[in-house]
């Protein structure tokens, strides 16, 4: 166990903070004090949201941390965008303030198992969509997100043969967008595999003039009835610009935040679950590990730090550059 596993696991860098301290004050001090830069995902509680730097979905976070003239970096997302923010900038510090923030898709693909995948397909391409480890990274040819994955795929000749992993959902999407038949690793987002076509169906009878929009991590049954799918940062410019007033949303709960701020005279309705629970909408409950209170202790402390091996580092800056070329 790391030195930042043990504070943490001791509960050092959860600690409470006095109820008459004013956090985001703090936060900022330590911020302009340290010479440090908050990116957060849309995912993110609202308070979180609102005292970042930057916000963005993958594509918009990678490119700001590619950019960022910061000495340290305090990710408030998942572990595996805190390291490509480390593989972007081996030379600064990156903070995560939950190293348990994790991401069920990056877990659907272990590295054993994806050598072993590549080895039985030696001719093929790798694209793979950033929402995976550092090692899975350094084993790919070219990286893609949600708002990109179609240009990427598009950037091989249509004789190419690619695997594309790990999301099935978004690869299924894709080629039926570019006519490709790719090789799709078997993994899913938990965030949008839950919505459920018959309560959504329900929810549109409610609001019959309402636009359904989905993120391509959804399953197919929920893309294939949706008025518009696009990547993270794709649904909150649509719902900006389109005439409609009123949307039904398949993705992430905390995108609704944003979407309220940039739209406020619209009204948006979180697309229902299959889970009978109180809050109907779907929220990943690892990026909601992160809170206030542990950016300020990340930032004080400078910990948990995320660090990667010089050789994992430098083999997935590769494919995540080749990414950002074809992305401008």
């Amino acid at each position: 166990m790391t030195d930042t596993e043990q504070l943490q696991e001791l509960g050092y860098l959860d600690k409470k903070i006095p109820k008459n301290f004013n956090l985001v004050e703090e936060i900022k001090k330590l911020k302009k004090e340290k010479n440090a830069i908050i990116l957060a995902h849309y995912y993110q509680v609202p308070e979180i949201q609102d005292i970042a730097d930057y916000v963005g979905d993958s594509l918009g976070l990678s490119q700001k941390a590619a950019e960022t003239d910061a000495d340290m970096i305090l990710f408030a997302g998942v572990h595996f965008m805190a390291e490509t923010a480390k593989v972007l900038n081996p030379h600064k510090k990156v903070l995560l303030p939950d190293l348990k923030a994790g991401c069920s898709l990056a877990e659907s693909i272990p590295t054993d198992a994806f050598i072993a995948f590549k080895k039985k397909h030696p001719d093929h391409k790798v694209v793979t969509y950033v929402n995976c480890s550092a090692e899975i990274k350094a084993l790919s040819d070219v990286l893609c997100t949600s708002s990109n994955a179609e240009k990427i795929v598009n950037s091989y000749s249509k004789d190419t043969p690619i695997i594309f992993a790990p999301d099935k959902n978004l690869g299924a999407y894709i080629n039926k967008i570019t006519g490709r038949n790719m090789l799709l690793w078997d993994g899913a987002c938990i965030v949008h595999e839950v919505f459920s076509k018959e309560k959504i169906e329900v929810l549109e009878k409610q609001y019959p003039n309402a636009k359904f929009i989905a993120h391509p991590e959804s399953e197919f049954q929920i893309l294939d009835k949706a008025d518009y799918v696009g990547s993270t940062s794709g649904l909150l410019n649509y719902v900006k610009t389109n005439e409609a007033t009123e949307f039904i949303v398949a993705t992430e709960a905390g995108i609704l935040h944003k979407m309220k701020l940039e739209a406020p005279d619209k009204t948006f309705i979180p697309a229902p679950i299959y889970t009978n629970v109180t809050c109907q909408c779907s929220e990943c409950p690892y990026m909601k590990l992160n809170s206030l209170e542990k950016l300020y202790n990340c930032l004080k402390y400078e910990l948990p730090e995320v660090t990667l091996s010089k050789e994992i580092s430098d083999q997935a800056l590769i494919p995540i550059l080749k990414m950002l070329e074809i992305s401008k």
